[in-house]
């Protein structure tokens, strides 16, 4: 087994409609690079573990606890476990960088969609 692995060779996973993740996990955390298609909404939720991110590109609206921020590019946040949070993207869609801790494991049983590549640059 590689400690190394490539974006573009992970399976995506179906999250939500219009917004897909690939996750590298470790023991303590798991590292997930989330699609969000244009204007798709992530409906309030809470989960227990911790949820660090950064936005890489396009536009959201994030509101966490109660509180609502337009954020753009290089945008960061951390999400305490249990606190309430939903998102909508905007108009281009988004990229956003997550680190939960400890790794999530609701997402185990959703679909799996085939690998696709991604252009980071």
């Amino acid at each position: 087994m590689s400690h190394f692995s490539d974006i573009s060779e992970l399976e995506r996973l179906a999250i939500w409609n219009g917004v897909t993740g690939r996750v590298a996990t470790g023991k303590e955390a798991a590292l997930a690079f989330v699609e969000l298609e244009p204007n798709a909404v992530v409906p309030e939720h809470r989960h227990p573990n911790e949820q660090t991110g950064i936005l890489i590109r396009g536009v959201l609206t994030f509101t966490v606890g109660g509180e609502r921020k337009e954020l753009e590019p290089g945008a960061m946040w951390v999400i305490p476990g249990d606190t309430p949070h939903d998102v909508v993207a905007g108009p281009d869609g988004a990229w956003i960088a997550e680190l939960f801790a400890p790794p999530r494991t609701d997402w185990s049983d959703l679909e799996r969609l085939p690998a696709q590549r991604v252009t980071l640059r």
